[in-house]
Formats: structure tokens, C-alpha cells, sequence
């Protein structure tokens, strides 16, 4: 991996002191205004993304059906409007070349003339000159900031194999594991970890709220067992472990594409926990709801070699969810929780290298998922499953027996250069003087809640008047557990 990451990695995790406070919500849950300056923050690190405006301006069409088919909420007109504003954007830039060119003119006429009258009448021409131009500059910054911040709205393109609808059209890839056992809901996890002692929900309504709980014991050794067994894995795939900072800036987080979907609603909700400062100067820090925001962020702002290329990682962190709106079966036990832990592989390659390396982590993930030995399949997500920074998705699903249905346990992601573009990711190619900009991608190798519903639902043992006595667990994960248990019995 190129010594270059170590600043970036540095820069992650500079140490900020704060009053601070967890709030349900904020600014950054609204929808994208029109403005650049109200998409980012003041306290932006980075430089303002590079979206290109070109691309976009000739193939309105395309984005409109592309926008259409992910059910994206871009605001009416904001297509035409980015190609209008481009053009303005062209204009200005060239007048305001001319006039730079014509000061620079007068200022070296100025130097070689003798004749005081004449020197000041070239003065006053050189004055309006600067009037003309600072009027230039200040059209030019508010065209360029209407432009990015319409720009910014308009979602990633899709892959032509993606299918076009919502979930139900989704595309079975690949089935894996054992036939599928028979619904039960004496299987369901919640029943099943009670009766072993091994979950306790209550506690985490009392000590937290609705959706937080403790593992206890072999609850909590599966968890340490699980993470190491996927980064095992991960490792053997040629996978540098980073271990990733919880807390990101909102601007990160932004650039990554984690913006809500639900941004018309009223009022706006967040998917993510803000941290408030009293001190405005001081950047906006979010929860990171997955380790793909903070090693994305890793990668900002550099420029590797070619050579370099792929760069890839596996980082374990802490995820938050605030799930707003969230409701139902799904939101039962351990499904849907607004913490967990979570092993993520990133991906950061060439542009023409990107979908090859998605059928990588695909393969990775199957590994991981089959040495668990439960039911699983693989799904080509349909376009309203997509999030904006995707190009493509895979999600995997798990049969759950005690749900009664497939749940979803991993996802891998082809974010092509959506990501890069506003983070400032890009490569030196030997063979061409251009600098691109990289593609990268995402996968779960372990969302451990979701994992654990999966083993404890096809594994749960019962006595025999069906009370819950035990659990059958993978040989896989025998090396990476500690002690031993009366109620873990290893196939």
C-alpha cells in the first residue's frame, strides 16, 4: 500500500475538543439546496468536488430517465438548468480571461511609459478594468456555486445489467448453503437468545432506549469470533486491516454519498447522529453509520501511481444508525439496531478496473458467508435499491427461519468515480499525461447483529418438549473462539 495513505489515515483521526451533545437530527438531514454553499460546510477540509458538468450537460436524457428509474428527488428542471448554468459558467470564465489578459497588458504598458498624463488616463483604464473583472469573479463564483450544488443532487449513472424497478424485480444471482429449513417462529432469535441468556433488550431500553441491547456471553464471544473468522478471510484476499475513527466530519460523510432518502419529509429527519459544538468555527461531526465513510476519507485528496492501484482494505468499526421512520418486523431484536459493529472491505482501483474488482469482493463474501454453512443468496439490486453513490449493488440474504423470511446480511457496492470526484481521489497512469479519477468500492464482509440472527435462527437446539437448550455453530469459527460453553455444540 502507498506510504501516501499514512497522512490521510493521520488526518483521520486529529484529536478535537468539544462540549458536546448527541442530537437526533439537524441541518444536514434536509434536502440538498440549490446552493453549493448551503451542501457543504464552512469547515470543509477539502477542496469542492469535481463533478463533470459536461458529461451531464450531453446526456440530459439519459440522467433524467437514469434520476427517474432510482426514484431520485432531484428538483424539476435541475438537469437543464446544470447545462445552462454550465454554459454560463463557459461564458463568464472566457471574459473573464479576456479582461485578466488585457490588465496584465496595461500593467506591463504602464511600466515603460515616461508621460505622467498619459500614465494616469492608462490608470484610470486600469481601474476599470479591476472593477469589471472583481464584477466578473463575483457572477463567476455564484454560477459555479449554483452549478455544483444542482450537480451534487444528481445520483451516480446505473450499469445497463441493473434492473429497473423496486425491490420486488430484484435478480436471484446465486443460491448458497443448505435448503432453507421450515418458518418457525420458536426459532425466532429474540425467543431463542432469551432462553439462553444470552440477549438482553430490556437492559438496553433502560440504559439507552428502543433498539439498543447487550450480548451476554457466548452472544458476545460469537461476535468476537465472527469478526475475526470475516477478517481472516479478508486478510487472505490480500486486505490491509485499518481499524477506522466512529466520529467523521458531515462533509465527509456527504462526499461519500450519505445523504437521507427520505429528505422531503416533514419535518426532516436524519439517518445519522449529529454531535453538537457550541462553537460554530468548530467542523460539524457526525456518527459514522459504516466504516466505508471514514476509509473512503482515508484516500482524500491524494494521487496515487497506477502502479499502486488497487488499494485495498478491511475496516472494523462501530456503526450508528438513528433509522428514523423505521418500522415493523424489521425492527424486531437484533435486525435493526442503532448500533453494531461492522467489518467492511474498500476498494479503491482503476477506472477501467472497477467492475472486475466488485465480482472480487462478491467472491470474498460468498467465502465468508459459506464457511457459516446457512442458507444465503446473492441479488442484483433493481434501481430504486440503489443509493446515489452506486453504480451497481449486490446484496446478500440470509434465510431466517424464525423471521420467516430472507434478510438482507451484505451488500457490495460499484460507486465508479461518484465517490473520488468529491473526495479528490485519483491516479497517475504511466502511460498518459491525464490524471483520472479512481473508482472505488464497498462490501459488508460482517454486519455482526444480522449474522448472528442468521446462526442463531438455523442453529438453534430444543429439548425435547421444543424449549431452546443450545446452538449449533460452524467448526469455521471453533479457532477464533475463547473458552468454552455448555451450550455450543460445533458442526
Amino acid at each position: 500500500m502507498s506510504s501516501s495513505l499514512l497522512p490521510s489515515f493521520s488526518h483521520c483521526c486529529q484529536r478535537q475538543n468539544f462540549n458536546f451533545v448527541l442530537q437526533h437530527g439537524s441541518k444536514w438531514s434536509r434536502s440538498l439546496s440549490k446552493k453549493a454553499s448551503e451542501v457543504l460546510p464552512v469547515t470543509a477540509v477539502l477542496p469542492k468536488p469535481r463533478l463533470d458538468y459536461r458529461a451531464i450537460s450531453e446526456s440530459i436524457v439519459y440522467k433524467s430517465h437514469n434520476a427517474f428509474n432510482r426514484k431520485a428527488a432531484l428538483p424539476i428542471g435541475a438537469l437543464q438548468s446544470v447545462a445552462r448554468h454550465y454554459d454560463e459558467q463557459k461564458e463568464l470564465s472566457s471574459k473573464l480571461g479576456l479582461k485578466r489578459h488585457a490588465r496584465s497588458n496595461l500593467g506591463e504598458k504602464m511600466r515603460k511609459i515616461k508621460d505622467p498624463i498619459e500614465k494616469q488616463v492608462v490608470l484610470e483604464e486600469a481601474k476599470l478594468l479591476k472593477l469589471e473583472v472583481a464584477d466578473l469573479e463575483q457572477k463567476l463564483v455564484a454560477v459555479e456555486d449554483n452549478l455544483l450544488g444542482l450537480a451534487l443532487q444528481i445520483p451516480n449513472d446505473t450499469h445497463p445489467h441493473v434492473p429497473i424497478g423496486s425491490e420486488e424485480v430484484a435478480v436471484v444471482l446465486s443460491t448458497h448453503g443448505p435448503d432453507p429449513i421450515t418458518t418457525s417462529g420458536d426459532r425466532d432469535h429474540m425467543n431463542v437468545g432469551r432462553a439462553l441468556g444470552i440477549l438482553d433488550f430490556e437492559a438496553g431500553a433502560t440504559v439507552t432506549g428502543s433498539s439498543w441491547y447487550y450480548l451476554l456471553g457466548e452472544a458476545a464471544l460469537l461476535e468476537m469470533a465472527l469478526t475475526n473468522y470475516a477478517l481472516s478471510v479478508a486478510l487472505k484476499h490480500g486486505f490491509r486491516f485499518v481499524t477506522t475513527p466512529d466520529v467523521v466530519r458531515a462533509d465527509i460523510a456527504l462526499r461519500c454519498g450519505f445523504q437521507p432518502r427520505d429528505q422531503n419529509a416533514d419535518p426532516p429527519v436524519s439517518q445519522m447522529y449529529h454531535i453538537a459544538s457550541s462553537n460554530p468555527s468548530h467542523p460539524e461531526l457526525v456518527l459514522s453509520g459504516t466504516a466505508e465513510i471514514p476509509l473512503g476519507g482515508m484516500f482524500s485528496n491524494q494521487i496515487y501511481t497506477e502502479q499502486a492501484l488497487p488499494l485495498k482494505v478491511v475496516g472494523l468499526g462501530r456503526s450508528f444508525r438513528a433509522e428514523a421512520g423505521a418500522r415493523g418486523a424489521d425492527t424486531r431484536g437484533l435486525y435493526r439496531v442503532h448500533q453494531f459493529s461492522k467489518l467492511e472491505l474498500f476498494v479503491v482501483c482503476g477506472e477501467d478496473a472497477s467492475e472486475q474488482a466488485m465480482e472480487d469482493i462478491r467472491n470474498v463474501q460468498t467465502e465468508i458467508f459459506e464457511g457459516l454453512r446457512f442458507p444465503f443468496r446473492v441479488l442484483d439490486m433493481p434501481t430504486e435499491e440503489l443509493g446515489a453513490s452506486a453504480y451497481r449493488k449486490y446484496d446478500m440474504e440470509a434465510w431466517m427461519p424464525g423471521r420467516g423470511s430472507w434478510g438482507e446480511i451484505s451488500s457490495t457496492s460499484n460507486c465508479t468515480d461518484y465517490q473520488s470526484r468529491r473526495l479528490h481521489i485519483r491516479y497517475r497512469r504511466s502511460s498518459a499525461p491525464a490524471i483520472p479519477f479512481a473508482h472505488t468500492l464497498n462490501g459488508t464482509a460482517a454486519a455482526i447483529p444480522r449474522l448472528i440472527v442468521a446462526l442463531m435462527e438455523n442453529g438453534a437446539r430444543f429439548d425435547e418438549e421444543g424449549k431452546p437448550v443450545g446452538l449449533h455453530l460452524p467448526s469455521t469459527l471453533k479457532p477464533f473462539w475463547h473458552g468454552t460453553s455448555s451450550i455450543i455444540q460445533w458442526t
